[in-house]
């Protein structure tokens, strides 16, 4: 098992209560659905807590964390590449790109993901990835 720490990924964004993707199930993303996770089933890793559907959900996110944890601190990826700015998310807008967890703005009649599609997702995944490194 390889060390994995949250804290290089700097400030998470998450729910009054604690919970990153807004206690969304990180792992269920992968199988392209958004569905809230359950209180029988949540974790917390580095002062962050996450919530599953299911046991084995959580046991695929224990096994590795780092597959599972939304990009950009679950910050809105589109934000974090066309402005370099932490703008909250809607958990049901989401994407999967090279096996990663983007989350997206979806809300007043923007939608995020469609703007990250419409206008390059590669190269705003290119500045996201340098923005939030320098950040």
């Amino acid at each position: 098992m390889t060390a994995f720490s949250i804290s290089a990924q700097k400030e998470i964004n998450t729910n009054k209560k604690g919970f990153a993707a807004d206690g969304y199930d990180v792992v269920a993303y992968f199988d392209t659905i958004a569905v809230q996770g359950t209180k029988k089933h949540q974790t917390e890793l580095e002062g962050v807590k996450y919530q599953f559907t299911s046991d084995k959900n959580l046991q695929e996110f224990k096994k590795n964390p780092a597959k599972f944890i939304p990009q950009y601190g679950g910050w809105c990826a589109y934000a974090i590449g066309a402005k370099n700015e932490k703008v909250e998310v809607n958990p049901k807008t989401f994407e999967i790109r090279d096996n990663k967890l983007y989350l997206f703005y979806n809300a007043w009649g923007t939608n995020t993901l469609k703007l990250w599609k419409e206008e390059g997702a590669e190269q705003l995944k290119k500045q996201a990835d340098e923005n939030w490194e320098v950040d």
